[in-house]
């Protein structure tokens, strides 16, 4: 009992073996059940099958009495008032229903069933019932046992490969277009091989090949003229004009549109002008959009209603007379235009004033990051002075101090600058040989070695960017040392035509993931490396420096601030 509900339960969920067991019962109702009793149960067999498998409606679906009335009646009237005439439109509309979702089909596997459904449909159209409306039975005596027996072998066939190779979700699927395409086409079938055999009398094989013949070649010609040749588009491109240019020309919207969104300063001044634009249009009486809770109207309403939305764009059209399908389609390419500009101008308001504030952001950064440094060598001169010394020591201390706190003045005032005129950067000039030894004096009192070579590059340097940059290497590499003891640092100044610097210091490596990220966005880690970096290299590069890791290994972590151009980089 089990494997039977097992069975049954996959049966009525799959909907090609639904398709198949209505094909059957349709087969059995047009060869056994011409009248009587017999054609009445046949039929209601076949109608369940096709109430089933239909893709119109889901079987979870429920339905309303309005809905079931409409079937009820509909069974009632086709079973006690039939003929081969509504036979006939019936299977030409399942025929159009199959043959549309061929050209939907995933794969060659999901389109088989439908294929040979469509076989056999359109078999047994051509050849059994048409021959009943034509009286044309001994015509095909000889085909009729094929037709009998051997035709229900394509549904048969569907069963097996449903079973086999269909997956278990389907989802039904309508074509509209193509199905009413096929069913118009299978009635020009019927009827021209009806009218044809009416008139000329001639045999049904000779009469079908006309039909079908002439079909075919017209078909062809229409393909032609579709797309003839590369010099004349044909009637696609007068159907694309057609759809496109209803109550316009397409070109002209464009170019009006395009023209809004070029001169327009905000979005909401190109809305604006877009609108008055659609609301200048023969066929529209006014315009209502709502955008971020505002709402707006223009022209006059009218009982002729049509909306439309665009992610945050809201449109209440009212035309001045219905709208057709294809017109209706076509003003919803015209919003949809309409708000695809609105949409790319909000986004321009909004990179832009993103980029106001991230000026903001780097400049205030920018300073900050200034001011930490001169605060630093103030706490290194304060430090030096706050340490026990001797009467001579206490003598460099003061020579030591008068020279500093102007150079620390004159950064200061400069840094003040930068605050209050952010756009303005003056480039200071200085000799490597002057700001080198000022450079050693100020960090005189640090744990610090300093290296050079016996004659100095001559280039001229930008002090303020030097000092701003090697003290934050030399302060991290200070921070590291009260972590890790015995930590040697060492500040080279490298021989080289140009200026080359490097800090190096003996401790532990830096994780790979916060190296690779180092000089390219905010990195935090537990010694400070990484904000100030970033700052430092940032302002390095602008003033035509380059600041990098050469080395990053337990034991050896230097950084190299080297002058890559005379100039600097905006």
């Amino acid at each position: 009992m089990q494997p039977l509900f097992k069975f049954c339960r996959q049966l009525f969920n799959d909907s090609d073996r639904l398709m198949a067991l209505m094909l059957l019962s349709l087969h059995a109702m047009l060869i056994w059940g011409e009248v009587g009793n017999l054609h009445r149960a046949l039929f209601l067999c076949h109608y369940g099958c096709f109430l089933l498998w239909q893709p119109v409606m889901r079987q979870t679906k429920t339905l309303s009495w309005q809905a079931v009335i409409l079937i009820v009646v509909g069974a009632a009237v086709t079973m006690f008032f039939t003929s081969w005439w509504v036979t006939a439109f019936w299977m030409a509309g399942l025929f159009a229903l199959i043959g549309g979702r061929i050209f939907s089909g995933e794969s060659a596997r999901d389109r088989l069933p439908n294929i040979l459904a469509s076989s056999y449909l359109l078999a047994i159209l051509l050849l059994w019932v048409v021959p009943k409306l034509l009286g044309a039975n001994d015509d095909l005596a000889a085909a009729e046992f094929l037709l009998i027996y051997f035709l229900p072998i394509l549904p048969l066939t569907i069963l097996f490969l449903s079973a086999k190779h269909k997956s278990e979700t389907q989802t039904p699927n309508i074509d509209f277009f193509y199905t009413l395409l096929i069913f118009l086409l299978t009635l020009i079938v019927i009827l021209g091989s009806f009218a044809i055999g009416v008139i000329w009398k001639i045999h049904y094989i000779k009469l079908l090949i006309v039909a079908v013949m002439g079909l075919a070649s017209t078909l062809v010609v229409l393909s032609w003229l579709w797309n003839p040749s590369a010099t004349f588009s044909g009637l696609e491109l007068l159907m694309s004009r057609y759809l496109l240019s209803l109550g316009l020309p397409f070109e002209q919207w464009i170019r009006q549109i395009a023209r809004h969104a070029e001169f327009e300063s905000t979005a909401d001044k190109f809305l604006q002008a877009a609108m008055r634009e659609l609301a200048a249009l023969n066929w529209v009486s006014g315009l209502m959009w709502e955008v971020e809770h505002a709402k707006h109207q223009l022209g006059d309403a009218t009982p002729f209603i049509s909306t439309f939305s665009f992610q945050q764009l809201h449109l209440t059209l009212y035309s001045r007379w219905q709208f057709s399908p294809a017109m209706y389609l076509h003003v919803q390419l015209l919003t949809q235009i309409l708000g695809e500009f609105y949409e790319a101008k909000r986004r321009e308001e909004t990179i832009s004033q993103n980029t106001y504030m991230q000026t903001f952001y780097e400049t205030g950064s920018r300073l900050t990051h200034d001011i930490k440094n001169i605060l630093q060598s103030l706490g290194t001169l304060t430090a030096a002075a706050a340490m026990p010394n001797s009467a001579e020591d206490d003598v460099r201390l003061i020579e030591l101090i008068k020279k500093q706190l102007p150079r620390l003045g004159q950064r200061l005032a400069a840094t003040l600058t930068k605050l209050e005129h952010p756009s303005v950067e003056k480039k200071q000039q200085a000799k490597v040989a002057i700001w080198w030894k000022n450079f050693k004096q100020l960090n005189t009192h640090q744990q610090v070695q300093f290296e050079s070579p016996a004659s100095l590059p001559k280039a001229d340097i930008d002090p303020e960017v030097l000092d701003s940059v090697v003290d934050n290497l030399l302060q991290n590499a200070l921070e590291k040392t009260k972590l890790e003891a015995n930590t040697i640092i060492k500040v080279t100044l490298m021989p080289s035509k140009h200026f080359c610097l490097e800090v190096t210091d003996t401790g532990s490596a830096m994780p790979s993931d916060v190296a690779e990220q180092l000089f390219k966005s905010h990195v935090s880690s537990k010694n400070g490396l990484g904000v100030g970096l970033y700052h430092a290299a940032q302002q390095a590069m602008q003033a035509g420096y380059e600041l990098s890791l050469v080395d990053n290994r337990n034991g050896e972590v230097r950084f190299r601030l080297e002058m890559v151009a005379a100039e600097p980089v905006v």
